[in-house]
């Protein structure tokens, strides 16, 4: 079993930067993939960045501005967010599996309760 909790959402202005943690507990979480993903108002869930022992992988509508890293001492992921935009306004969620490496959100067993970025214009 694992249990991941998010932190780090809040309000910020257009242009400015926002870093989301994912903490988990659990043994072994070294070789879970993560997963981020959000949902904004009145819109599906969508993938954000996922890092697993492949590598890391975003989305296109954040590649450039995100950047998705984990400290195994502290079984924490990361996404830092820079030059943020209106429409990354959402609840973001960390997922996690094992050895996973999709972007689906069918393909993470493990769900946190998510965080709210909201970005004023």
């Amino acid at each position: 079993q694992v249990r991941l909790v998010e932190s780090g959402g809040g309000l910020v202005q257009a242009g400015g930067s926002l870093r989301v943690s994912c903490e988990a507990s659990g043994r072994d979480f070294s070789s879970y993939a993560v997963a981020w993903f959000r949902v904004a108002p009145g819109k599906e869930r969508e993938f954000v960045a996922a890092i697993n022992w492949r590598g890391t992988y975003y989305a296109d509508s954040v590649r450039g501005r995100f950047t998705i890293s984990r400290d195994t001492a502290k079984d924490t992921v990361y996404v830092q967010m820079n030059s943020l935009k209106p429409e990354d306004t959402a609840i973001y969620y960390c997922a996690a599996d094992y050895l996973n490496t999709g972007t689906g959100a069918g393909e993470y067993a493990y769900w946190g309760q998510g965080t709210q970025v909201t970005v004023s214009s």
